[in-house]
């Protein structure tokens, strides 16, 4: 018997595709969200079909109409689970305008989430039963309406007529996680997200054959949202989401739900492959079949290979395939997915010259140069287009040259809320010589081999001495220059020089690993460890060198490193007690 759904016709909003389920696979398994209660747990799985799904969409979209007019905010504040999908959709089916975030009391977020909401400015919030106490406290002050998804009887529908979007409206605002600035609400369309939704689908291999889509990726952030949600919907496959802190307390966990769904695609940053490799036991390892893992995103600014190959070598046995390791490009502004290495082909990886892609151009190096910088290819742009321009003369560069990162597509959103200025400089750059309406991404890149390859962030630049230095790989250097330097969780950055000098000062804030206390650390040697490494690779002399306790570093909503924040913290003194340099 065929497993997989009916075909689904070209719908171009995420409600539509919904009421298509629920009408043609009423039965089949739609959203499954496994909780894991206990430090111990092996996780309990509540599931929604189609059909329930539905059901508990119309009843809360009905419930939002009362409470909100058409295109008004609704703020999502609902902790992981079934009732952040439901609140998403019932925003969507209403014609309301959805602002994923997170309920109050996430550690090290609550100066955005309230800088969102101030921004936003919701009619309405949605949360749960259990979070709905700290919901009201938060909200009190704005008076601002907040209704429990799980307390609405499907009964509020009422027979309510369900009526279409339109695909041109504003679905959400997905809030920039605020690596380089301030946060800023895109303004994705309907349109845009099914867009985006059916270009990963196609470019992981998606459409061709079913899959499971399986996350732990906060569902308030732009991958978490388009994988874990949307993708399901338009393809009317299962989805399976688990918390991120139940990932972050044992990643076993999200390895187990890879074995156990056939054809599973999943997602997840940098680190957290490296952390799978060093946490997870022999033991564990032992009752995983990872042969069936169908592909795996990797959407890290810039995408290093080792982290590819160390994951496959600690997990091969377990049946991983060698090329289900998908290393991807993207950004908010773009609903998420740019460009994709797609899943059956080999990582492609290029050895640069260190000198010479600090001056703006990708030259090989020996793959064997210990001071070659490593990168891996993203694949080509998932139907859109991709342009590597100079970001001074808006000229386009001719492959080899690194310069900025530009695109043009369905899935780019429509601008920044409440701020056309900004929207007009971002969203409607115009190529020297070309037509305009494309989006400035911010990030630097180049093409070689037909490969989109990304280099960095070009708000970070360090510029010394007329020579420009990547952030990320002072902190690579610097993270291999001792074991205490806990890995991926640092910050480089430059400060203006002393007396009005022309360059900038570098400096590096680093995390010690939490397994080696501070006071087992000697602190001085570990200092002229990363002096010394710094200085050798990349000719570099560190203005200072500061070691924090974990978690000290800022990170953004997605989990990266935000350095204009770690910029702005160490300039402010505010690292200076309980550091050690």
């Amino acid at each position: 018997m065929d497993s997989r759904p009916p075909l689904a016709p070209a719908y171009r909003t995420l409600p539509e595709y919904l009421r298509h389920w629920a009408e043609t696979a009423p039965d089949r398994r739609a959203f499954t969200f496994v909780d894991h209660p206990a430090p111990h747990s092996r996780g309990v799985h509540r599931t929604l079909t189609w059909r329930s799904l539905d059901g508990r969409v119309r009843a809360l979209a009905a419930r939002l109409a009362e409470q909100a007019e058409p295109g008004a905010r609704v703020a999502l504040l609902c902790p992981q689970g079934t009732e952040y999908v439901t609140a998403f959709l019932a925003a969507l089916a209403a014609g309301l305008v959805a602002v994923p975030l997170y309920p109050p009391g996430l550690p090290g977020h609550g100066d955005r989430l309230t800088g969102v909401l101030a921004d936003a400015r919701p009619a309405v919030v949605v949360t749960t039963s259990r979070a709905m106490a700290e919901v009201a406290d938060l909200c009190a002050g704005a008076q601002v309406p907040a209704v429990a998804v799980d307390l609405i009887p499907d009964t509020a529908a009422r027979g309510r007529p369900v009526a279409a979007p339109d695909p041109g409206a504003t679905a959400y605002l997905q809030y920039t996680s605020g690596s380089t600035r301030a946060p800023a609400g895109v303004e994705i369309t309907h349109a845009n997200v099914v867009a985006n939704a059916r270009q990963a689908l196609t470019a992981y291999g998606a459409d061709a054959a079913p899959v499971t889509c399986v996350g732990w990726l906060p569902l308030y952030h732009d991958m978490g949202l388009v994988l874990s949600v949307a993708a399901p919907v338009v393809q009317g496959r299962p989805s399976v989401l688990m918390d991120p802190a139940a990932f972050l307390h044992e990643p076993a966990r999200w390895l187990r739900l890879l074995s156990a769904h056939p054809r599973a695609l999943s997602a997840a940053p940098n680190f957290a492959y490296d952390y799978c490799v060093c946490a997870v036991s022999d033991a564990q390892k032992a009752e995983l079949r990872l042969d069936g893992v169908a592909a795996l995103i990797n959407g890290s600014e810039p995408v290093r290979p080792g982290t590819a190959d160390r994951f496959h070598a600690a997990f091969a046995a377990q049946g991983l395939a060698v090329d289900v390791h998908c290393p991807s490009y993207g950004l908010a502004e773009a609903t998420v997915f740019v460009s994709a290495a797609r899943p059956g082909e080999p990582l492609r990886r290029f050895a640069l010259d260190r000198d010479a892609l600090a001056a703006g151009k990708a030259l090989p190096a020996r793959p064997d140069d210990a001071d070659a910088v490593q990168l891996a290819g993203c694949g080509t742009p998932a139907g859109q287009q991709v342009r590597v321009v100079d970001p001074v003369s808006r000229g386009s560069l001719s492959e080899g040259e690194v310069g900025e990162i530009w695109v043009r597509g369905p899935n780019v959103g429509r601008g920044y809320w409440n701020n056309e200025a900004q929207s007009r400089r971002v969203f409607g750059a115009r190529p020297a010589g070309a037509p305009g309406g494309w989006l400035r991404t911010g990030d630097l890149g180049t093409v070689l081999d037909g490969q989109l390859v990304v280099t960095g962030r070009l708000k970070d630049l360090i510029v010394v001495d007329g020579r420009n230095h990547y952030p990320q790989d002072v902190e690579a250097t610097v993270q291999d220059a001792h074991p205490a330097v806990r890995r991926d969780r640092l910050a480089a950055f430059g400060v203006p020089g002393d007396r009005g000098d022309a360059g900038e000062r570098v400096v590096v804030v680093a995390e010690h690993a939490r397994a080696v206390p501070l006071a087992g650390i000697d602190v001085p040697a570990l200092v002229r460890a990363v002096r010394a490494a710094v200085s050798a690779r990349h000719g570099l002399r560190l203005a200072d060198v500061v070691l924090v306790a974990p978690g000290a570093v800022p990170r953004t909503s997605s989990g990266k490193v935000a350095r204009s924040l770690a910029r702005s913290r160490y300039l402010e003194g505010a690292f200076g007690a309980g550091t050690a340099r």
